[in-house]
């Protein structure tokens, strides 16, 4: 590993703003779009929100708290109806290390982070991931990035208002009181599902005042009731601000901002509900329902922190589930909800009349483990991606690549519509305006050394890619 080794890695990292055009009947990248641009782990960004400025956010190139350097590690997203994208940061901890002997503290310990050698190891060329040299940079990633991809100039901002953790999609519903509800999963075992909601209301012809409308509001943490083998029941949202429900300074919080950049801990001393691993989460598009993929959890029933019961009805949960609620009365600003489980996964060939043979939507010929990827159309059709086991052996046997499924959110019913190549991960979900094009996602093919030429066949190595499908008539795809 060289200097240059850890430049190029940087520049790799982020986000990519590219354009797309239909030209003849085929998509095609514009290579000369005006908005085509890179986002890296070097470009400027602000810090907004409630632990702006906040002195665990001031490092030595940045008195301020307010200036970042790069967004890296992002999972999936979200999207504003006043133009912006939410690109989530997820794993932010790989990337930070040292080579001298420090002590860190539970906080740190709870996002993951070590004082040891990384796989990045930026820390060795960049002291600003040395976690000796500079231990509050971790501080400033592992948030909510709002990006304007229509303004190539404009700055990305980090919305702290969100909280810190390990992000994985944000899901953005107008509520029908004007107010933005924004959904957020933390995916790690034994993590937390969240809710943000706005201060302020959307106002559907000033986009520019709804710019700064995921800067101030309220995040909630949810906490589901936990009867062992009840599939259904009622949860609330907890209020995460200080000096409520705990959040105080007998108990370790000084200040809001403190409770944003700590919101793990936060949850916990809330009592929300450990999940199984929160993914994406999607919001029906009449807004009744919301759905969440809980993906997996080799801890539940074995760590004293994640027991067997609610949501998360099975241990050592090799397949996963996805959950469903429905805000009291429509309002997703309500406090309380209803929720039951959509689905479970799991393989009914080898477990037989058990919770790990899936729930009675779940066959030999839909089986899969492993809900990550989530979203809806405009016709309210449900898409699930997986992430999953693809060794097709023992516990995952028949169950084949990972994959992506369409599913009636009302019935249950769900079919299988893609499979994925060798060691790949289907993730990302798009639509083109009228619905007659849809942008998928392969992630990683040939991971671990599996045989894999895809997409470009012949010799080629591997590469991720953006899959495009579409009807042979023309025609709607799912329809």
């Amino acid at each position: 590993m060289t200097a240059d080794d850890v430049k190029k890695a940087q520049a790799a990292h982020g986000v990519t703003v590219v354009e797309i055009v239909k030209k003849n009947g085929q998509w095609e990248v514009d290579k000369s779009g005006e908005r085509n641009r890179r986002i890296t782990a070097n470009t400027e960004m602000m810090l907004t929100g409630p632990a702006a400025g906040h002195a665990l956010l001031k490092t030595k190139s940045d008195a301020s708290g307010t200036k970042v350097l790069g967004t890296f590690n992002n999972c999936a997203n979200g999207e504003t109806p006043w133009g912006t994208y939410l690109t989530c940061e997820e794993n932010f901890h790989g990337y930070f290390g040292t080579e001298e002997k420090v002590e860190l503290d539970a906080d740190s310990a709870r996002y993951g982070l070590k004082a040891k050698e990384t796989r990045y190891q930026w820390h060795r060329f960049d002291e600003r991931f040395d976690l000796a040299k500079n231990p509050q940079e971790p501080n400033r990633h592992g948030w909510v990035v709002e990006i304007d991809p229509n303004d190539p100039s404009s700055t990305p901002l980090k919305r702290t208002a969100l909280g810190r953790f390990k992000h994985e999609n944000a899901a953005l519903h107008i509520n029908k009181d004007g107010q933005v509800v924004v959904y957020l999963g933390d995916d790690e075992r034994g993590e937390h599902l969240y809710k943000f909601i706005s201060k302020n209301r959307y106002q559907p012809d000033n986009d520019s005042a709804n710019r700064n409308l995921l800067e101030e509001g309220t995040l909630y943490v949810a906490k589901f009731s936990m009867k062992e083998n009840e599939l259904k029941g009622s949860g609330e949202w907890i209020e995460l601000t200080f000096g409520k429900n705990g959040l105080t300074k007998e108990n370790g919080f000084n200040d809001q901002a403190e409770v944003m950049i700590f919101a793990r801990r936060a949850a916990t001393q809330v009592g929300a509900t450990t999940m199984d691993r929160p993914e994406w989460v999607a919001v029906h598009p009449q807004g009744q329902h919301v759905f969440c993929t809980l993906t997996n959890n080799k801890n539940r029933g074995v760590k004293e922190n994640q027991p067997v019961g609610g949501p998360n009805p099975r241990a050592e949960n090799h397949y996963g589930q996805i959950v469903r609620w429905m805000p009291t009365d429509g309002d997703h600003a309500s406090n309380s909800f209803e929720w039951d489980l959509y689905l479970i996964a799991g393989n009914p060939s080898v477990h037989k009349d058990s919770l790990y043979g899936g729930s009675d939507n779940i066959t030999a010929e839909n089986m899969f483990n492993s809900p990550d990827g989530i979203g809806f159309d405009k016709a309210g059709r449900l898409w699930i991606q997986t992430d999953g086991n693809y060794s097709n052996k023992g516990d995952f046997a028949g169950q084949g690549n990972n994959q992506m499924l369409c599913g009636d959110p009302m019935t249950g019913e769900v079919k299988r519509f893609a499979t994925g190549p060798v060691a790949c991960e289907i993730t990302g979900l798009a639509f083109s305006a009228d619905q007659t094009a849809m942008f998928v996602g392969v992630q990683h093919p040939g991971e671990g050394g599996a045989p894999s030429h895809f997409p470009q066949g012949g010799s080629t190595k591997p590469r991720s890619t953006v899959m495009i499908v579409t009807r042979e008539d023309g025609g709607i795809v799912g329809a």
